[in-house]
Parts: C-alpha cells; sequence; structure tokens
C-alpha cells in the first residue's frame, strides 16, 4: 500500500477514535470532573459557613465566660460580704455576752461582798456581845437587847 493511503486510513481511525472519545469517554470525565469541582466549591463554602458559625459561636462562649465570671465574681463578693457580716455580728453577740458574764460576775462579787460584810458583822457583834459580857462579867441576853445588838451591827 502506499504512503498516501496509509496516512488516510491512519487519519480515519484518528478520527473515528476522536469522536468516538469525544462522544461516550470525553463526557463522563468531564462529568466526574464537574462534580468534583461542585463537590470541592460545596465543601470549601461549607467550611467557609463553619468557620463563621465557629466564630459566631466562639463569641457568644466569650460572652458567656465573661458573664459566669461576672456572676461568679458578684457571688464570692456577695459570699465574702455575707461572711463579714456574720462574723461582725458573731463578734457583737460575743461582746455582748462578755458584758453579761462580766456584770454578771461583778454582780456576784458585789453579793459575795455584802454577804462577807453581813458575816463579818455578825462575828464583829458576836465579838462584842462577848467582849461586853467579860468587861460586865454578866451574861448578855441576845433576846432583851437586840436593839442595842442591831444598832451595833448597822454601825460596823
Amino acid at each position: 500500500m502506499s504512503i498516501n493511503a496509509t496516512l488516510f486510513v491512519q487519519l480515519g481511525v484518528f478520527l473515528v477514535l476522536a469522536l468516538f472519545t469525544m462522544k461516550f469517554v470525553w463526557p463522563p470525565i468531564a462529568k466526574a470532573l464537574d462534580e468534583r469541582a461542585q463537590k470541592i466549591a460545596d465543601g470549601l463554602a461549607a467550611a467557609d459557613k463553619a468557620k463563621t458559625e465557629l466564630t459566631a459561636v466562639n463569641k457568644r462562649v466569650e460572652q458567656e465566660l465573661a458573664q459566669t465570671r461576672n456572676e461568679t465574681a458578684s457571688r464570692l463578693a456577695d459570699a465574702e460580704r455575707r461572711a463579714q457580716a456574720i462574723i461582725e455580728e458573731a463578734k457583737a453577740r460575743a461582746t455582748e455576752e462578755g458584758n453579761k458574764i462580766v456584770a454578771a460576775a461583778r454582780a456576784e462579787a458585789e453579793q459575795q461582798a455584802v454577804a462577807a460584810r453581813e458575816a463579818l458583822r455578825e462575828q464583829v457583834a458576836a465579838l462584842a456581845v462577848k467582849g461586853a459580857e467579860q468587861i460586865l462579867k454578866k451574861e448578855v441576853n441576845a433576846g432583851v437587847h437586840a436593839d442595842l445588838l442591831n444598832r451595833l451591827k448597822t454601825e460596823l
């Protein structure tokens, strides 16, 4: 065969192969490439949307954290104020109770002092009566001389 015929046959086979490729092979490849490009674009759009949502959520989380920190600080301050008030109240109660105890102790000491004075007066009166008996060499009757003995007790 001649070179021209081979060239035309090869050109015919090439054209048939090119038409077959363009008709049956190229469309599925182009479709797959288009779908892949669409998926990539959708993925990028979803990533951008997720990034935007993440930024919004992060802002909201920061706001919530700040609000929680403020509430916590407020509650801690309230608790400290309450604790301080309770401490002050307890101190006031303790001081008041201490004052009551001191006043009661003073009153008791005063009562004991008065009782001791009375006992001492009784003893001094008894000693005075005994001394008077010794001086008079007589017995002094307490019933008869009660008025005199009472006056003596009050003077002592």
